[in-house]
């Protein structure tokens, strides 16, 4: 079952996310040359307690952290160690969750530190205008599936590959919901979207396969060829005329 959000809830969404993406531009700002996860874990959950709120991923799935640390071939759910250290030219990715009031936010945002080749900086441009597009034509009435069709024919019309195994989410109450938002698929497949629906739509592309493996850590996805890969991800609300990011700064 698809949740329907109240006027009251999405107000309370609304506010989480203009917090989450205001913590999430604040550790992108640190995160440079020399700065290992565990700094930037350990500046989000300061960030998420000066804020009233609490980390929607520890404990999920038992995670034990509140921030995904991804760098070059880790697609998602890279813990935030130590001993992981951000290098000149790294593709990361950070994504983070932030949870008041009963509710859940999602976000998450790649970037290059430093230099990068040209196929880098298009699969990042690429995969930002994948999530972009699949906003544009988000409203009550179509197919989920349109979205998802949107989302992997903007990747792969571009020679990238869509991470097929990893998705997109409903998100409310409980940081996973119904339904799967599947990043390839048929415009007329899937549920049909209404209004106060709220979605976390996140493409995922690789430079390389759409395969992927489980990382070292225990808790990464990383592509099975090793390919670099991007992630970007904002959570959204269908609108009576379209769609409004909830995870957008003021």
């Amino acid at each position: 079952m698809i949740n329907i959000k109240t006027t009251k809830e999405i107000k309370i969404m609304r506010q989480n996310g203009h917090v989450l993406a205001s913590i999430l531009a604040q550790l992108q700002d640190v995160a440079e040359v020399g700065v290992s996860g565990d700094y930037l874990e350990k500046l989000a959950l300061k960030l998420i307690e000066k804020k009233g709120g609490l980390p929607s991923f520890r404990g999920f799935h038992n995670y034990p952290y509140a921030l995904c640390f991804s760098i070059n071939d880790e697609i998602v759910h890279a813990a935030p160690l130590e001993n992981k250290i951000i290098k000149e030219g790294n593709l990361v990715s950070l994504d983070l969750g932030f949870y008041k009031d009963n509710f859940h936010s999602d976000m998450a945002v790649s970037f290059i530190v430093g230099g990068a080749s040209g196929a880098v900086n298009k699969l990042l441009k690429v995969t930002k205008k994948a999530l972009d597009e699949a906003i544009k034509v988000l409203k009550p009435d179509i197919k989920l599936g349109e979205i998802s069709h949107l989302i992997q024919n903007t990747i792969e019309s571009e020679g990238f590959s869509v991470i097929k195994e990893l998705t997109g989410h409903g998100i409310g109450k409980d940081l996973h919901e119904e339904p799967h938002v599947f990043n390839y698929g048929k415009p007329d497949s899937g549920p049909t979207l209404k209004e106060g629906m709220v979605l976390a739509i996140e493409p995922m592309a690789s430079l390389g396969s759409d395969r992927i493996k489980e990382g070292k850590d225990g808790f990464a996805y990383i592509t099975k060829d090793n390919a670099l890969s991007a992630h970007f991800e904002h959570t959204v609300l269908v609108t009576k005329n379209g769609a409004e990011v909830l995870t957008k700064l003021d």
